[in-house]
């Protein structure tokens, strides 16, 4: 039960992330080099007042109960990784820039194919073994994204595919990377903060090397308050606070469950942009969606993935 529970409010997040980067670049509200920027801030920033706060917490449980073998302290040592930090800031900018230059469908297409490619790879490489019933569930539930993206879908730049792959397989290694940490909160805090380290050099390959490659740079005369706003809600919310979620429900996922469960991300955030920006739903949203949600459930409710034994 925690699992779906958390496994679905990290998803609702990962949509909301979706909503505020389509609200935020589609609308020109800011440029995608200062919404990764913002969004590297805010999210560390946030999970730095949070971490504070709860790190006294705990060192008061530790001085009241004056035991240290119950774990906290092990908690209080995780402070993540450099390496999780880099594949983080890989994956946020890659996004971003990527996500100017491709349609919707062309960069889910994309995107979550890296990601189910690198995640179920490193299943199968750490030996995960899928029954029957769940592969059919897999193949099911990608035929049904692909329905679902593929008329939205257009041939892309070869640069902006190229960093939209890189960026799905980018994520695919930073989530791998979360069923090891001890402390979600502090892991993710910990990656956040090391990544604002990215921030200068991010300016300066902007500012003096990129304008000559056809990419998006920086342009602060684009930036508005509203690109802020939503570029800040982005990190602080749906990044910090969402990934912290997602790392507390990597442990109790197998690779390829936290794979397949991420198809259903699109539909998430096609549902939030009919509340919130009241866009229409299709008909054949609705047919590939039930097919996507289907073929998950019956992936996540079947017999558990295993290892098998060396």
């Amino acid at each position: 039960m925690k699992a779906t529970i958390y496994t679905t409010v990290a998803l609702i997040a990962f949509a909301a992330n979706s909503l505020f980067c389509r609200m935020a670049l589609a609308d020109d509200y800011i440029d995608a080099w200062s919404f990764t920027i913002v969004r590297l801030v805010s999210a560390a920033g946030c999970l730095g007042i949070i971490m504070i706060l709860h790190a006294s917490h705990l060192q008061r449980q530790v001085r009241k109960m004056n035991d240290t073998s119950n774990g906290t302290l092990l908690v209080l040592s995780d402070k993540g990784s450099w390496l999780s930090s880099f594949t983080l800031v890989i994956y946020a900018l890659c996004f971003s820039i990527a996500y100017v230059e491709l349609d919707t469908g062309t960069g889910a297409l994309i995107l979550f194919s890296a990601v189910q490619l690198t995640m179920i790879g490193w299943g199968i490489y750490k030996k995960e073994q899928l029954s029957v019933l769940q592969w059919t569930a897999f193949i099911v539930a990608v035929a049904g994204f692909i329905y679902l993206m593929l008329p939205s879908a257009a041939i892309p730049s070869p640069l902006a595919a190229i960093l939209m792959t890189i960026s799905g397989i980018a994520w695919g290694i930073y989530s791998i990377r979360g069923k090891t940490c001890v402390s979600p909160l502090r892991a993710t805090g910990f990656n956040f903060i090391r990544s604002l380290i990215a921030v200068p050099i991010l300016l300066l390959v902007s500012l003096y090397y990129l304008d000559n490659m056809g990419l998006a740079t920086v342009n602060l005369n684009n930036v508005t308050t509203k690109g802020i706003l939503l570029a800040g809600a982005s990190g602080a919310i749906a990044s910090g606070i969402g990934y912290s979620i997602w790392y507390t429900a990597m442990p109790l996922l197998k690779h390829t469950q936290a794979a397949i469960v991420q198809l259903c991300v699109p539909i998430l955030a096609a549902i939030l942009g009919v509340v919130f920006l009241s866009e229409q739903l299709s008909l054949p949203f609705v047919v590939a969606s039930t097919v996507i949600l289907g073929a998950v459930l019956t992936f996540t409710l079947s017999k558990k993935t295993s290892k098998i034994s060396s």
